[in-house]
């Protein structure tokens, strides 16, 4: 039985906020401050609270974790890939949270070097990220960046390979991106702004000189705008790309030549968007331009790249999504998403070939993986889906022979995909646009409208979310859920268009295409309200504070993970992190026509006195995403306002950021806490 306690309480300091004459009354705007010690008291007493009110559930949560942990191999390894004479090897050793990166020189039967222990690097650390990894062209160094904090602010420093010395360089408060120059010498690296965290340096650095010296490259002064800096395939170019939501711009630099000038590609061109491939002596782009929604092929010199120069390899098509490529020396490798699927296209330069993979699923997910050689007839890539593990399998373009090199094993000896059943449905949307859904469940299980079902979405930034397995799903699915994912508008899932109508001013079709979902389900008898269990983080986390207060009646509870939810705040304040390169996401406020949009369905600022769903509200206090008081913030007025016994849980890591806990069992117990709330609800004890 759960303790009966008050929950915490948190003061009242009216804030007035005013734009285009409305004014916003925000009574808890005094939690933006981590400094303040009563904030913390806040947070941590939210926390106690939390901890107190699932006390009941907390011996379940550690069989969960045992549960899950127990599933997977933890003297695992990647599949071997060779770069540049080196086969280079993930591994995880039982016991170990965190990965070891290693290296066997021209044969796996080579003595192991190893990198990077991160393990050891770990230690003594609440939280840490291994965020990059270059190796330099001659193989003797390695830069690698570390983030202790979870803030994704990075420490850049280079190992001797060698000695396994580190060498006395150290580049500060940067993004952790970072290369390596021909020379084996110079390092550019990608540097953010440290109020708002946005990416807008690409500086140069010598070996053996302070950061001091280092030599600025680029700035980007367009602060809706963000900078990265990568090597190409070939290894012939350096590229900074400046990019926003719909715009793109490259500047490229020969790699043996690392203090000349980086030249402009192509100019920028609002709502144009390229990417750059370099094979020979040319460039692949990867476009939008004139019209091209869905993107299209085309081909420049390398020493004329400006877009008069491009031709076109691969048209436009209205019905099929262009999401990359890859090239090979004989064969050129489409990823093509069409009818909501991945699709992989393959054909050869002679024009005497061409074929699609055979993917025989209902819904899947296959993409390329680590392909680093040109002069190759093997394509590696990954297939799984809601029932099938990972694997990655080597596939010979010219024989069409496959060889599954790995296959994700999943320990403990019940595990057979036979027993789960695969579903994708189509529901219809208010404004009739059908809408795909993807779903897992038990064979056993009957459409008798009592079953449990967790809906999941995302929908926000063209982020297609495709079916995908997981060994800790089956915690659930093992107990009766239904898992379900909403292919809603926002994501790229249908294509360009099903991103195009779900922003800006069509944002609200994300929020009515997962309701619409919901209801179908229901209706479906898969489930019913008393059943029903809706799942989304940071932007999705967006879309659960939106369901919550336009159809509550249709969940029992809602899971919340660092929400996007005080949207009107966060994107009034351009000195948060993130804030301008959001505007061609979610409308620009400072314009009235977003700002009344938008102020229509922010869930901090649309709360109203009604019942509302059993709710687990997750966050992390060093998040740099979604700062940690917007889920505060609406954990406190929500519990002003609902007027029902349903609980309402703030779970505060105090240690972490966006992405949670960094070590792999870590990451299991915040997901046996989510889990325990939901099969606490179900009265599911075991």
């Amino acid at each position: 039985m759960i303790e009966k306690l008050q929950p915490p309480v948190a003061k009242i300091i009216p804030t007035e906020l005013e734009k285009f004459g409305d004014l916003r009354i925000d009574n808890y705007y005094w939690l933006n401050d981590r400094e303040n010690p009563e904030v913390i008291d806040y947070l941590n007493q939210e926390n106690e609270y939390y901890q107190k009110m699932t006390a009941h559930t907390q011996e379940f949560q550690k069989e969960l974790y045992e549960e899950m942990k127990a599933r997977i191999k933890e003297d695992d390894e990647s599949v071997p890939y060779l770069y540049n004479g080196y086969y280079y090897i993930t591994r995880y050793e039982t016991g170990k949270n965190y990965p070891i990166y290693s290296r066997k020189k021209e044969s796996l039967l080579a003595p192991e070097e190893i990198l990077f222990d991160c393990n050891e690097l770990a230690e003594g650390q609440a939280y840490f990220k291994l965020g990059s990894m270059s190796i330099s062209p001659d193989n003797k160094l390695a830069i690698f960046s570390t983030d202790i904090i979870g803030r994704r602010i990075y420490t850049i420093q280079v190992k001797n390979l060698e000695t396994n010395e580190i060498l006395e360089d150290k580049i500060e408060k940067v993004t952790g991106s970072a290369v390596w120059a021909n020379d084996n010498k110079t390092i550019f690296y990608s540097k953010q702004d440290e109020q708002t965290l946005r990416s807008d340096s690409i500086f140069k650095h010598k070996l053996g000189t302070p950061q001091e010296a280092d030599e600025l490259v680029y700035f980007e002064k367009d602060d809706t705008f963000n900078v990265d800096i990568s090597k190409s395939k070939s290894r012939k170019y350096l590229a900074i790309e400046s990019g926003s939501t719909l715009t793109s711009e490259f500047r490229i630099l020969n790699a043996d030549t690392p203090d000349g000038k980086f030249k402009i590609f192509q100019k920028r061109k609002r709502g144009v968007e390229y990417s750059l491939n370099h094979y020979d002596d040319s460039f692949y782009i990867l476009t939008n331009k004139d019209g091209a929604d869905n993107f299209k092929l085309m081909k420049t010199p390398e020493n004329a790249t400006s877009a008069e120069n491009w031709v076109e390899i691969i048209g436009h098509r209205e019905d099929v999504l262009l999401e990359d490529i890859e090239i090979f020396a004989n064969y050129l490798v489409l990823e093509e998403r069409t009818g909501g699927l991945n699709k992989i296209r393959i054909r050869s330069w002679d024009g005497k070939e061409e074929y699609y993979l055979p993917f025989g699923s209902e819904t899947y997910t296959a993409f390329t993986s680590t392909n680093v050689d040109f002069e190759t007839e093997i394509l590696r890539y990954s297939y799984q889906s809601l029932a099938t593990p990972s694997s990655i399998i080597d596939f010979n373009m010219r024989t069409k022979e496959k060889e599954i090199k790995k296959e994700q094993e999943v320990l403990g000896g019940t595990f057979d995909k036979n027993n789960y059943k695969e579903e994708r449905l189509w529901a219809a949307a208010k404004d009739g646009t059908k809408v795909p859904i993807s779903m897992v469940y038990r064979k056993e299980v009957e459409k008798n409208g009592q079953n449990p079902l967790l809906l999941y979405a995302y929908g926000s930034y063209g982020h297609s979310m495709d079916a995908y397995f997981s060994s800790t799903r089956l915690s659930l699915l093992d107990r009766g859920f239904i898992y379900a994912i909403a292919h809603i508008r926002g994501g790229e899932d249908l294509g360009r268009h099903w991103y195009e109508d779900g922003k800006l001013l069509h944002k609200k079709n994300t929020f009515t295409d997962f309701i619409d979902c919901s209801k179908f389900l229901i209706e479906r008898n898969y489930t019913s309200p008393e059943h029903l269990y809706a799942e989304g983080g940071s932007a999705g986390g967006l879309l659960m504070g939106v369901i919550i207060n336009e159809a509550p009646e249709l969940y029992n509870g809602v899971i919340a993970q660092v929400p996007f939810v005080d949207v009107m705040t966060t994107m009034l304040d351009e000195s948060i992190p993130l804030t301008t390169g959001e505007y061609d996401e979610w409308g620009n406020p400072n314009v009235k026509k977003y700002y009344q949009y938008m102020r229509s369905y922010s869930p901090y600022d649309n709360i109203k006195k009604q019942q509302y769903p059993n709710m687990y509200v997750s966050t992390g206090l060093h998040d740099s995403q979604v700062q940690y008081w917007e889920p505060a913030k609406w954990v406190a007025k929500l519990r002003t306002y609902k007027n029902d016994a349903t609980v309402l849980y703030l779970d505060t890591n105090m240690d972490a950021g966006h992405g949670g806990a960094s070590g792999r069992f870590e990451a299991l117990k915040e997901l046996a806490k989510e889990f325990s709330f939901l099969l606490d609800l179900e009265k599911i004890k075991k």
